[in-house]
């Protein structure tokens, strides 16, 4: 599944491509992805031009002159920008006309994504659930120690846990915990203070460094949109066999159903 920094480079970059494009029209071959009345989803975006452009956790952004389009890749969501002509793939599922004389479309073999359309900046409410953004001052060393009291589950649980955090995933969850050289099973309600200063400021680093590579493309996410994410390159455990540090052999233990990759010498 695609996390925050496959989101931020998907972001990037459309930015980069269709801002300020107007969409002409719009086709949905599968209406079960637009979480709104077909047709006035269709009716709405039409005229409408891509004015800014935001995450929120997983989430795209799309600011439009009267509405919001808010979308979610799920496991394996990606956009598209091709010419009309080109061969329609059966997994693309949603085509956007766009001003310029180009198409953005919307491929998903899981069909898992979704669409969904809010009045201008009303969106917010829609996002209730999120816990606070990595780069927010929120999330801080206070905030883990407040969100963890009376809670056993292990850290790997709780990086993933949106309401936590915000837009970390199966990888970086484990990228981080090695850099805090804490195990993925360990309870949360066993670490220090000094590990919550190291949690925010490796999920802070890591995810940056993901976000400057362009995210990475394991397992079936890639970026279609001609970036290419070599954060895969600097994964220091995830989807590793030997540790880069100790040469230790890499453990996998499933934890709350995900599998996940540490190294039993380094995280202790």
């Amino acid at each position: 599944m695609p996390e925050l920094p496959e989101v931020q480079t998907v972001l990037d970059t459309l930015h980069h491509q269709i801002q300020d494009l107007v969409i002409t029209d719009v086709t949905v071959f599968y209406p079960k992805m637009i979480h709104a009345e077909l047709e006035s989803f269709i009716h709405t975006l039409k005229g409408n031009a891509f004015r800014r452009f935001e995450r929120r956790g997983k989430y795209l952004i799309f600011r439009m002159d009267t509405c919001t389009l808010v979308c979610h890749l799920r496991m394996e969501g990606r956009f598209y920008l091709q010419n009309p002509d080109d061969p329609i793939n059966p997994h693309m599922h949603v085509i956007f006309d766009l001003s310029d004389g180009r198409q953005m479309r919307y491929m998903d073999t899981r069909k898992f994504g979704t669409m969904e359309l809010f009045e201008a900046d009303h969106c917010f409410d829609h996002f209730h659930d999120l816990g606070p953004e990595p780069f927010d001052e929120a999330f801080s060393a206070s905030y883990i120690h407040a969100f963890r009291k009376g809670r056993t589950l292990p850290l790997k649980s709780l990086l993933l846990n949106q309401s936590f955090v915000a837009g970390i995933g199966n990888i970086y969850a484990d990228e981080i915990l090695f850099a805090c050289r804490l195990r993925p099973g360990r309870s949360c309600s066993r670490i220090t203070k000094a590990d919550e200063e190291h949690l925010v400021s490796e999920t802070r680093r890591i995810l940056q460094e993901a976000i400057a590579a362009g995210g990475t493309t394991i397992r079936s996410y890639v970026s279609s949109l001609g970036v290419t994410g070599r954060f895969q390159l600097s994964c220091m455990v995830h989807t590793q066999k030997i540790c880069r540090v100790c040469g230790c052999l890499i453990k996998v233990k499933t934890i709350g159903g995900r599998s996940s990759y540490y190294c039993p010498q380094c995280q202790k």
